[in-house]
């Protein structure tokens, strides 16, 4: 893994070579010399933070059945036959 070090300014100037850089290792963003940002490949963020969940799981609601929901009811005349006619 390779660390690289860019000036906000040279970021700027060269974002792609900021991005072939973050293919090896974090590219780390700097602002009046001090570290301020730092850039990383999806993978290695994901790896970094346990993240590797898919869609399905995020959206899964494993307590569902303890959610309590009971629409209000709409009046009766709310509603009328359909004409095929």
């Amino acid at each position: 893994m390779t660390i690289t070090t860019l000036s906000s300014r040279k970021f700027n100037q060269d974002a792609s070579g900021a991005k072939k850089a973050a293919a090896k290792g974090p590219v780390f963003i700097t602002d009046r010399g001090r570290p301020a940002h730092v850039l990383l490949t999806v993978e290695a963020y994901r790896q970094l933070t346990g993240l590797h969940a898919n869609i399905i799981d995020l959206l899964a609601m494993p307590d569902a059945a303890e959610i309590e929901f009971d629409p209000p009811r709409l009046p009766g005349d709310m509603h009328r036959p359909a004409d095929f006619s």
